[in-house]
């Protein structure tokens, strides 16, 4: 692999042996699954998807990127692991899914190819799990058209985040497989929006999103602890 690839080769490893299971809510991906229709709800409220172009970064097995093309947009996925993008354009083409492309490139190569050509970034549950996020966030910010729209999501650090995201959700609940995060990866706020404000980014704001174990039910809310949803506009 390339030294200089903004990418864990552990992390790929992961994903790429989970990948079979992205589309099966019932597997480790069930998660994702069911946030799903909050952050694609949040995405389309602000930004208003239809007929928008859209790049999804670190798209994994295409759970976001294929609800964002069927809102009606023209997406492209990207992600460095091979076996979840196969899983992804399998189940585009099995569910006739329009729209929707989906490309095995770093968001940074993408930057350097494509600057400017895009209405909506989104890049979520991504950033904790390469080497150096703020480079994905500058890339993001390449990419998108001057006030295009920018969303992240990811987990904050800080002891209530380690109790939350890894005790509880990795060997609590066995929500997520052990080893899923790593503490030191998660991100704060704060470090974010500096990383915005360094990629000529408008921070404008940022949503909690909470879990509650007895009805099993996501929420966006305040609180932004743990997980935590953020939007910026190109200045």
């Amino acid at each position: 692999m390339n030294e200089t690839l903004n990418a864990d080769p552990l992390e790929l490893a992961k994903f790429s042996e989970q990948a079979h299971r992205w589309w099966d809510p019932d597997s480790e991906f069930g998660p994702l699954h069911a946030i799903n229709p909050l952050r694609l709800a949040w995405i389309d409220g602000l930004a208003g998807l239809s007929g928008k172009k859209v790049v999804d970064i670190g798209c994994g097995g295409g759970i976001l990127a294929d609800s964002m093309a069927r809102k009606g947009a023209n997406v492209l996925g990207i992600d460095l692991s091979t076996k979840a993008l196969r899983v992804a354009q399998l189940h585009a083409l099995e569910a006739g899914t329009p729209n929707v492309e989906y490309r095995e490139v770093s968001a940074e190569a993408l930057a350097a190819e494509q600057a400017g050509q895009y209405d909506v970034v989104t890049c979520m549950e991504m950033l904790e799990h390469v080497p150096r996020p703020e480079s994905v966030v500058a890339a993001a910010a390449t990419l998108v058209k001057p006030g295009g729209w920018v969303f992240f999501s990811t987990i904050n650090r800080n002891p209530k985040a380690f109790l939350f995201a890894i005790v509880g959700a990795e060997y609590v609940l066995n929500m997520l497989p052990r080893g899923t995060h790593e503490y030191l990866k998660f991100i704060k706020p704060s470090e974010l929006g500096r990383w915005c404000r360094d990629a000529r980014l408008e921070l404008l704001q940022t949503q909690g999103m909470e879990y509650n174990p007895m009805t099993r039910r996501y929420s966006l809310s305040g609180d932004t602890s743990v997980n935590y949803l953020a939007v910026a506009r190109k200045t």
